[in-house]
């Protein structure tokens, strides 16, 4: 199994259970790993024999625009979910959301989830 990695995606959304985070959109950051089989790519060197990793980001980043959900953990989970229904050759997904401007004293907040049958 190969991985394709996403790294530091940005993507604003409404999310957090306070009145004001409900009023403007927050930055989130999202790494991505993808377990897939990647070996017909790697041998054909065909763009259609691979994962459209533009496409997932752009899923990810267009969901997570229209979330209202309040925790990044109820969002983390819908967006694994997501993925994983969109993309059937993706074998496992980590996905950790960050959520950086949130704490004054702290550079990030974060939670990582991970899905999937390792092939």
């Amino acid at each position: 199994m190969q991985k394709i990695y996403i790294e530091q995606l940005e993507a604003y959304s409404l999310i957090g259970v306070y009145d004001w985070e409900r009023e403007n959109k927050q930055r989130l950051l999202f790494d991505i790993e993808i377990e897939a089989d990647l070996s017909i790519a790697a041998q054909s060197d065909n763009v259609e024999d691979t994962l459209n990793y533009a496409q997932i980001a752009s899923a990810v980043i267009h969901a997570a625009e229209q979330s209202k959900f309040k925790l990044i953990e109820s969002l983390a989970n819908y967006l694994i979910d997501s993925i994983l229904e969109q993309f059937p050759s993706i074998s496992v997904v980590k996905l950790k959301l960050s959520k950086p401007d949130i704490l004054a004293n702290a550079k990030n907040v974060a939670v990582e989830f991970c899905k999937g049958q390792v092939g």
